[in-house]
């Protein structure tokens, strides 16, 4: 029988600021050796959980504490954060936030220098662990210059070398590209195998967490537990959609056919997924093809034609001979690996940085001559990391500034203000200093401090980044219904769903070229494109691939017509 490793006894807590508990009489036990999914929305308390376990709480966040917390027999009030720094090892959703040292090597090294190991040990420890990682040739390099992949690399080797026995990943996937993030889920199982550690995952993206199995999936919200059990049966119920979050979407197909999930068996392993007459029952929906909308033709509003851009002589070009068009009133996707050139395109068109060569247009007018702030009146730009985009304390100063420097009479700022803060879900958060937010919050406010603008067009890089399916699908709804009124909006995203249901069109970068200017659904049912790109092939097409249906693309772009028919209702 497995030994109890992690052990929650009736535990509530309850940080010093708020006024109600974060979490409610928590009941709950993690053995040695398992590997826990974590799911919620933003606010359901999983953070405060995970902070329960490496200590934070009560030694960082100080609150009011009744009931226990045991981590391998020690108790949680009585343990130092120290003591327990050598059980639980945390890899933090922002890893630039966890470096340390100069090099990799340095810093995955950090931990064993504290233990004053010897250099020779602590060599022997640093090449063993960053070759497990696939970092054994990146030691002399900064941590700040690589990808996202291996930024979260450097940060696994750094807890691994330590040993621990319980691994805890806040968020693993959420700054990665798809391929990265499909790696990462691999790498992971591989040190929970080799290890045999207890590892824990804290993560908004359940299917690509799925990629690889775990043995529980434990869902929170509202400071409980709602439900404790192997994904398998949890995919069985209604659960996961009535607490917002988003289930595989080849599971929600298998719905729509009407399919008796009890009788489905290795429900959460795609490449296993079975039941009698299960493609029978799939082509038989198939069978009744859902309204593919018709085209509108679209006026072109931005030009961009052969631009060259590199941010220094010797280097290679970061955008190579760049030419796109983006049209009046559409929503697109811009997607490729982490490094291809999409945050540079965006930087380009905003003036923030000034390609070698090209020609760009703006309705006709030659765009290159318009100042950052000609263009901002033109263009709204959300950076992926909101910490640098926030100038204010508070949430309504930040969102009304861009309004109170053009001079807007007050009472029509704190109508739109609020409007737009209701719109984001931060409308209760008004009043709140932006500290006090969660990484996804933040990412909100920035958000809003564009939409208030009113642009006639959006570049959003990476909106949906550490957000919870209820926020994300707010976000979503009512970039689509800014969309309907005429705006462009351009995503630049690692999220293979957003670029599924929401958007018409996809430009796919790879190293500073466009090699695809397509349908969403074509992109992920191209698997050379997909591989080139660093994408992720649908799951969709994959559950079609494994069934034999005769066209996994049509069944791909059947569900995505259909699906979002039921979403318009």
């Amino acid at each position: 029988m497995k030994k109890p490793l992690i052990t929650f006894d009736n535990f509530t807590f309850q940080y010093h600021s708020q006024a109600e508990p974060t979490l409610h009489s928590i009941d709950l036990t993690i053995y040695e050796g398992e590997k826990v999914l974590i799911v919620g929305p933003s606010g359901s308390g999983k953070s405060t959980f995970a902070q329960c376990i490496n200590g934070l709480i009560p030694y960082s966040y100080e609150g009011e504490i009744t009931g226990n917390v045991t981590i391998r027999d020690k108790e949680l009030t009585k343990t130092s954060l120290f003591e327990l720094s050598f059980d639980v090892g945390t890899v933090l959703q922002d890893t630039d936030g966890q470096f340390i040292g100069l090099t990799v090597g340095e810093d995955v090294a950090f931990a064993l220098e504290n233990d004053e190991v010897s250099q020779s040990k602590m060599k022997q420890e640093v090449d063993h662990w960053t070759k497990i990682v696939g970092l054994n040739d990146f030691l002399q390099h900064r941590p700040q210059d690589l990808s996202g992949g291996q930024k979260q690399r450097v940060s696994m080797a750094g807890v691994l070398i330590d040993e621990a026995p319980i691994l805890l990943f806040d968020e693993p996937l959420a700054n990665l590209d798809p391929k990265a993030g499909k790696e990462t889920i691999a790498l992971i199982e591989e040190i929970h195998q080799k290890t045999e550690t207890t590892v824990l995952i804290i993560e908004h993206r359940l299917e690509d967490v799925l990629y690889r199995s775990v043995d529980r999936v434990i869902v929170f919200n509202d400071g409980r537990v709602v439900a404790d059990l192997p994904a398998d049966e949890l995919l069985k119920t209604d659960i996961l959609t009535e607490q917002g979050i988003r289930e595989p979407l080849y599971v929600t197909a298998m719905k729509y056919a009407g399919v008796d999930l009890e009788t489905v068996q290795y429900l959460a392993d795609i490449e296993k997924v079975q039941a009698s007459d299960l493609k029978l029952q799939m082509e038989k929906w198939m069978k009744k093809p859902a309204q593919i909308p018709k085209q509108e033709t679209l006026q072109p509003l931005l030009k961009l034609e052969t631009i060259m851009y590199q941010y220094n002589r010797k280097d290679q070009y970061v955008l190579n001979d760049v030419s796109v068009t983006f049209n009046r009133g559409e929503m697109l996707s811009i997607v490729g690996k982490n490094g291809a050139g999409k945050s540079t395109l965006s930087k380009a068109i905003c003036g923030f940085v000034t390609p070698q060569s090209g020609k760009m247009t703006w309705s006709d007018e030659d765009f290159t001559q318009f100042s950052i702030k000609e263009r901002a009146d033109k263009i709204g730009f959300v950076m992926q990391n909101p910490n640098q985009m926030i100038s204010k304390k508070m949430i309504f100063e930040e969102v009304a500034l861009g309004l109170v420097l053009k001079g807007m009479p007050e009472a029509e700022i704190k109508e739109r203000v609020e409007q737009v803060l209701k719109i984001c879900g931060l409308y209760s958060f008004r009043n709140w200093p932006i500290s006090a937010l969660s990484f996804g919050q933040k990412k909100r406010v920035t958000i809003a401090a564009i939409l208030v603008l009113e642009p006639e067009m959006i570049i959003l890089d990476e909106p949906t980044a550490g957000q919870d399916f209820k926020h994300y699908t707010e976000m979503m709804t009512f970039l689509e219904k800014l969309n309907e009124r005429g705006v462009t909006i351009a995503m630049i995203t690692h999220d293979m769903h957003l670029m599924l249901e929401y958007t018409e069109r996809a430009i796919v970068l790879y190293d500073g070229k466009i090699i695809a200017d397509t349908s969403p659904v074509k992109v992920l049912t191209n698997s050379q494109l997909v591989e080139r790109a660093s994408l992720k092939e649908t799951s969709l097409f994959t559950f079609a691939q494994h069934l034999g249906l005769d066209d996994p693309f049509l069944f791909t772009e059947n569900f995505m017509t259909y699906d979002q028919e039921v979403r318009l209702k």
